[in-house]
């Protein structure tokens, strides 16, 4: 997904906004297994996938907790870092080779000042992520671990026959033999499978 797309997806700028914003994004590649925004440290950028997949997780107890997977188009953020200007709790790293729009949040909330475009467009995103961890803690608390599969499949099937099941398992809070159990019993709907 291209910048343009992806800034229009979140809330559409008008010409003048978008020549002030689209010089913002920094085309960058990072290979798999690289860590894009790291834990217990302060990140200055935000990112938006072009392609490729990446994962979100915090370290619990010597362990890995996978708390989301993000696609094409969506944003990557520690928003203690944004919001706060202090280390973020996750780590965000990519689960395969992929290409990412950099943003200097300081130079985006930079912009905030100049446009009132930009500024509702930057407001509009801060609700998009709040709303996203909205719905992980409700899906966590509500939804089966079947439903919440079914879900993560409609998000991005492609991609999500990628992902190595031990990370899935982990963001659905389940063991991974749980997780085969749910693929074999035939639960999901043909188009899944």
């Amino acid at each position: 997904m291209d910048a343009l797309a992806i800034i229009q997806r979140i809330a559409p700028l008008n010409k003048k906004d978008l020549a002030l914003l689209l010089p913002l994004f920094e085309e960058i590649v990072f290979k798999k297994s690289t860590a894009v925004i790291e834990a217990e440290k302060k990140s200055r950028y935000l990112y938006f996938i072009r392609s490729g997949a990446c994962r979100v997780f915090y370290h619990k107890e010597e362990r890995e907790v996978i708390l989301d997977f993000a696609f094409p188009g969506d944003a990557l953020i520690s928003l203690n870092s944004y919001v706060h200007d202090k280390a973020g709790y996750e780590t965000i790293q990519t689960m395969e080779t992929s290409t990412l729009y950099k943003i200097d949040s300081l130079l985006l909330k930079a912009l905030f000042s100049q446009s009132i475009g930009i500024a509702n467009w930057g407001r509009r995103l801060a609700e998009i992520e709040t709303l996203k961890i909205e719905y992980r803690l409700m899906s966590k608390l509500f939804k089966t671990a079947t439903q919440s599969y079914e879900e993560l499949l409609e998000r991005s099937p492609e991609v999500v026959r990628t992902i190595k099941l031990g990370f899935i398992a982990s963001y659905l809070g389940i063991s991974q033999v749980t997780l085969s159990r749910i693929r074999a019993k035939g639960v999901l709907p043909e188009r899944f499978k």
